[in-house]
């Protein structure tokens, strides 16, 4: 259950900030669906405004990562930090960006790789070798 109040899109409509803002992520997203994170953060339309441009930015502008790699970077950091939300999240926009059922199991093999490894890394303090640092 959410800790804040999750706007209708009645509640929407009139508050021309937060409205303006839901238009742009339909119009981007090309989807009449508004996700509950957004709807989340029309608590506060400062917020709302802000995140959803450095999320235009990050994830939406074109840069030297295509559109698929992006979206598990964040699946993993999300995974990281604990947050089902992005998770699933992302992991949907991923699949709707050709994310196969087989990259994905290939993908969080990765991310369980991952994990073990840093764990033992960590546990075990082995020093950085100096081959890796950047000069």
């Amino acid at each position: 259950m959410a800790t804040v109040k999750l706007w209708t899109d009645e509640e929407v409509s009139a508050n021309p900030r937060i409205k303006a803002v839901f238009d742009d992520i339909r119009s981007t997203r090309r989807s009449d669906f508004v996700n509950n994170f957004w709807r989340a953060l029309a608590n506060q339309p400062a917020l709302l405004e802000r995140t959803w441009s450095s999320i235009k930015e990050v994830m939406v502008e074109p840069g030297s990562l295509d559109p698929l790699t992006k979206e598990l970077i964040y699946i993993a950091a999300s995974t990281i930090n604990g947050c089902s939300y992005c998770v699933h999240s992302h992991t949907a926009a991923a699949r709707a960006k050709g994310l196969s059922d087989q990259q994905h199991a290939e993908f969080l093999a990765v991310v369980g790789m991952a994990a073990e490894t840093n764990a033992l890394a960590t546990a075990l303090q082995v020093p950085i070798d100096p081959e890796f640092a950047v000069e």
